[in-house]
């Protein structure tokens, strides 16, 4: 009996790890604004649902660093779903204080940009699965915004 279950349990295992999952990228991460706590940049996240269903998301985290240092973390909760058999767009804030942009100054003063590194989670509520997270992660520079971008 203990081997029968045994095989059941491999059987629905190698179901379950060559089932299809959701696939994602960062494709783009810009300046969305600036205020007097913090500059908010955005990335755009691509997600392929390959279920003909909705898949809820169960959360989004991320964590920005900056020349190795840690400068931005958080997450978002509940960000909504995916819809069924279709690639969805995801925007994902990320606040940066400007607290935090002054220990960069070595890096920013060079060429006014932050060179980056940007690591998300994406957690979805798959059936059969339960919850599973997508890493993803790009690398890449923002351009800091001038004084004129501040005041306008």
């Amino acid at each position: 009996m203990a081997n029968l279950m045994d095989k059941a349990k491999n059987f629905v295992a190698e179901k379950v790890a060559h089932m299809k999952k959701p696939e994602a990228s960062i494709t783009d991460v810009d300046l969305k604004g600036v205020s007097r706590e913090c500059i908010t940049y955005n990335a755009k996240v691509s997600v392929t649902n390959p279920y003909s269903t909705s898949v809820p998301i169960c959360e989004i985290s991320y964590t920005l660093k900056s020349s190795g240092r840690e400068i931005a973390s958080g997450n978002v909760p509940d960000p909504g779903s995916l819809k069924g058999d279709d690639t969805t767009m995801l925007d994902v804030a990320v606040k940066v204080a400007h607290s935090v942009l002054v220990s960069l100054v070595k890096d920013i003063g060079a060429d006014w940009d932050i060179d980056y590194e940007l690591e998300l989670g994406l957690t979805l509520d798959l059936p059969l699965i339960g919850n599973f997270t997508i890493p993803l992660s790009t690398k890449g520079e923002v351009k800091l915004p001038t004084l004129s971008d501040l005041f306008a």
